[in-house]
């Protein structure tokens, strides 16, 4: 996949990282052309957990959500129209969780499949990763912990990196020429 081909990217917030308890409280999709969608989550009746720890990180309290959240249906049944067949996230075992919690408490199936960004990398750009995530931060200048905000985050990192690749390639190849 190259840089014209952009994938859409998502990413959550949660009620806290306890992979029994937590629930998604924040969902942010980057689509393939940049435009950036979110949903403040109402907490389902079954969801209680709450960490003060992850408040601080994300922002976004319990009173907010109850207040402002969309409930988890209308959530679930946006994201199934606007996604195509697959998302990608850079911790899969975390958002796979929330997003599965997100679509069991709706009673939906998502339309689409969740897939980590590694792989759409080769080693050399994983590799990359870390170092370019954070120069997209500083020069976007956007808080992070914020679904959107990270899902912007994501696709831009992967556009650098997947643009970095392609040039490191091509030299790797003239090289050998």
């Amino acid at each position: 996949m190259n840089v014209s081909e952009s994938p859409a990217f998502i990413d959550f917030e949660a009620s806290s990282l306890d992979l029994i308890a937590s629930y998604p409280i924040e969902v942010g999709v980057s689509l393939p052309d940049g435009t950036l969608h979110s949903w403040l989550i109402a907490p389902h009746v079954l969801w209680q957990d709450w960490s003060e720890n992850a408040e601080a990180i994300h922002g976004i309290s319990r009173d907010t959500l109850c207040r402002e959240g969309h409930d988890v249906q209308g959530v679930a049944h946006a994201l199934n129209e606007l996604l195509g067949d697959a998302v990608y996230c850079d911790a899969w075992t975390f958002d796979s969780f929330w997003l599965h919690r997100l679509y069991r408490a709706a009673r939906v199936t998502p339309s689409f499949t969740l897939d980590s960004v590694s792989s759409l990398l080769d080693t050399h750009q994983v590799q990359l990763w870390a170092e370019v995530r954070q120069q997209v931060i500083e020069s976007l200048g956007l808080p992070v912990h914020r679904a959107a905000n990270d899902a912007l985050i994501l696709q831009e990192t992967w556009r650098r990196v997947v643009d970095h690749g392609a040039r490191h390639n091509t030299r790797v190849h003239a090289a050998r020429s």
